[in-house]
C-alpha cells in the first residue's frame, strides 16, 4: 500500500535517535540492570496539591469538550507568569494552551512556515526539530556551534546563512541537550537581525526555569520583538508534570486566531482538568519546585566533577537544563559506538551526540534524571568504559 511522501519527511536520524533509549527498556525487560540516562523524563513526582486540583476537577465534572484555546484562568496565569518574568505586557489574548510544547511547537511551524521556506536552528537542536518541520516542507538551515564556546550560537554565523527564503529563527535557551543559555547581548543581536530582514522568532524556553548560571532573556521582550516571537514554554520540567502533556504558545493575537483554527481542526482543546491542575501550579509557590531546581543542579555540579579528572572524557558543564553533555571524542570512537558499547558493557543508557546536529559530533548527553546515589554509579561506569576504550587502543 502507499503512504504519502509525508511519512518520509517526519522520519530520519531525529527519530532513529531514540533506538538506543528502546534497547536500553528492552534490556531492562530483560532484567538487565540499566541506569536509564537517555531522555529527560524528570525523576520526582508532581506536586500533591496540584495532582489534588485535577482530582477535584474530575470529581466537579470537567469532562466536557473544553474551550479551544485553553481555559480563561489557565490562560490568565500564564500572561500573569510570562509578565512578571519577562516584562512583556502580555494578557490572556496573547496565549493558546497545547498539549505540551512538543505540540506548540509543531502547531506554530504550520502556521508560520511554506514548503521551501528555510528556518534557521541553532545546534545542537532536540531531535523532533527535523521532523517538525520536515512535515512542512520546510528547510532547516542548521547554525553550526562549538563546543570549546560552550555551544553558545554567534549571531554572526547565524547573520551569514540568512537568505531571501529564510522566513524563521529557532532558538532554544537554555538548549536541549547542551545546557548553553543566551545572554543579553546576544539576544539583543539575533533581534536585531530578525528585525532587519523581517523574520520570526520561534524561542523554545521549556527550560528557562532550570537555569544555574546567568539570567534568563525571553526575547519577545526586547523592543521590536513582540509581533514577531512565538514564545513556546510548559510544565514538563519545571513541575515535574511530563506526562500531564500540557504545554502554550504566547504570541502577537492574530498568531493565537491562526493556532485556534489549527487546534479546531486536529486537537480541539486538552481536558480541562489538566488545565486546572496547570493552573494550580502556575498560581503558586511550591517547595517542591524549588527543590527539584536545587537536586538538579547539585546532580549536575556531581557529574562535572566526577568525571573531570576521567582521561578520555570531558564534560561541558551546562549552564540549566536538566542534561549534561559529554565530549568522548579522546577515546577514539565515535558518540553512537561508545554510547552502544555504554549500555551493552557497562548498563548505562545515554543519547549519541550525532542525533542533536554535527555541532555535538563525538559527545553523549546524559540525562540528570535519577538521584546522586545512581548518578554517580553512572558516572563510575562511563568512566570504566573509557579507561577500557583507551587501553585496547593501545594494546
Amino acid at each position: 500500500m502507499r503512504y504519502s511522501a509525508l511519512t518520509q519527511r517526519i522520519a530520519g536520524d531525529g527519530a532513529a535517535a531514540w533506538q538506543i533509549h528502546d534497547r536500553a527498556l528492552e534490556l531492562r525487560e530483560q532484567g538487565v540492570d540499566v541506569l536509564l540516562l537517555s531522555i529527560g523524563d524528570p525523576d520526582f513526582d508532581t506536586p500533591k496539591p496540584i495532582v489534588r486540583a485535577a482530582i477535584d476537577s474530575l470529581l466537579a465534572g470537567d469532562t466536557h469538550y473544553p474551550p479551544v484555546l485553553g481555559t480563561p484562568g489557565l490562560r490568565d496565569s500564564v500572561a500573569r507568569r510570562h509578565r512578571q518574568r519577562s516584562g512583556q505586557p502580555v494578557t490572556a489574548e496573547h496565549v493558546v494552551v497545547f498539549p505540551g510544547a512538543q505540540c506548540a511547537v509543531y502547531s506554530v511551524a504550520q502556521c508560520l512556515l511554506d514548503p521551501g521556506d528555510e528556518v534557521i536552528v541553532a545546534e545542537p537542536m532536540y531531535v523532533t526539530y527535523e521532523g517538525v518541520f520536515g512535515a512542512i516542507g520546510a528547510n532547516v538551515v542548521p547554525v553550526a556551534v562549538r563546543p570549546e564556546n560552550g555551544f553558545r550560537v554567534d549571531p554572526a554565523d547565524v547573520a551569514a546563512l540568512i537568505t531571501p527564503k529564510t522566513r524563521v529563527i529557532l532558538l532554544n535557551s537554555p538548549n536541549n541537550p547542551s545546557g548553553a543559555s543566551l545572554p543579553l547581548l546576544i539576544w539583543q543581536e539575533l533581534a536585531s537581525l530578525c528585525v532587519r530582514h523581517d523574520l520570526w522568532l520561534i524561542s523554545d524556553e521549556v527550560y528557562s526555569d532550570l537555569l544555574y548560571e546567568g539570567e534568563h532573556i525571553s526575547p519577545a521582550s526586547l523592543p521590536g520583538m513582540a509581533e514577531r516571537t512565538a514564545t513556546i514554554n510548559s510544565l514538563s520540567k519545571s513541575h515535574a508534570m511530563s506526562g500531564w502533556r500540557v504545554g502554550w504558545v504566547i504570541g502577537p493575537p492574530r498568531l493565537a486566531g491562526h493556532l485556534e483554527h489549527l487546534s479546531l481542526c486536529m486537537l480541539f482543546g486538552i481536558p480541562e482538568f489538566i488545565q486546572h491542575a496547570a493552573q494550580r501550579a502556575l498560581d503558586e509557590d511550591f517547595p517542591e519546585v524549588a527543590h527539584m531546581r536545587d537536586e538538579y543542579r547539585q546532580r549536575r555540579d556531581l557529574v562535572c566533577t566526577s568525571l573531570s579528572q576521567c582521561p578520555g572524557l570531558r564534560a561541558i558543564r551546562p549552564d540549566g537544563g536538566m542534561f549534561v553533555m559529554v565530549d568522548v571524542r579522546p577515546t577514539g570512537l565515535s558518540a553512537q559506538h561508545f554510547a552502544e558499547r555504554l549500555l551493552e558493557g557497562y548498563g548505562v543508557s545515554v543519547l549519541a551526540g550525532e542525533a542533536f546536529g554535527p555541532s555535538a559530533a563525538g559527545h553523549i548527553r546524559l540525562g540528570l534524571v535519577v538521584g546522586q546515589p545512581q548518578l554517580a554509579d553512572a558516572c563510575r561506569r562511563i568512566a570504566l568504559c573509557a579507561t577500557d576504550m583507551l587501553e585496547a587502543r593501545r594494546a
